[in-house]
């Protein structure tokens, strides 16, 4: 009587582990920096509600001529027709725990572990307003943003 054979032998279980570990090799890289992408991606998204959020303010502000403008039950205060920088942060809707914001002077700093950007009053020269300046997401001090 012959025995029949069930299972896998042990050449067959080497080379299973073998290409499930080049598979795991290769996607590995793949998934290890989606955390900075995350943070940079968040604060892209910030930067697009303060971009928002001044254009509306402003409009707001254009419609009815008065100031503070009320958006959302909360007044937003106005500089030169635009949100001013201690106000910013309200009117997008970024100051929750996700980011830290910074008023100082006329600029408000909006910032995550790694990444900031910065929101600069609207100025007024000549009796020319010009517009806020939102400056491009760049790595805080001492850290790399993706």
């Amino acid at each position: 009587m012959q025995k029949q054979q069930s299972g896998f032998t042990l050449i067959e279980l080497v080379i299973v582990i073998v290409i499930l570990g080049l598979l795991a090799a290769t996607a590995l890289p793949r998934f290890a920096n989606l955390t900075g992408q995350a943070e940079q991606a968040s604060l892209q998204g910030a930067r697009g509600a303060v971009n928002s959020a001044s254009s509306i303010v402003h409009a707001a502000f254009l419609a009815t001529n008065v100031a503070p403008v009320p958006l959302e039950g909360v007044d937003i205060a106005i500089v030169n027709q635009y949100p001013a920088a201690g106000s910013i942060a309200v009117a997008a809707g970024v100051s929750g725990n996700d980011y830290t914001v910074a008023t100082v002077g006329t600029a408000t700093t909006i910032s995550t572990t790694n990444c900031t950007f910065t929101y600069n009053e609207a100025t007024i020269a000549v009796g020319v307003i010009t517009a806020p300046v939102i400056t491009a997401i760049a790595a805080t001090a001492g850290n790399a943003c993706p």
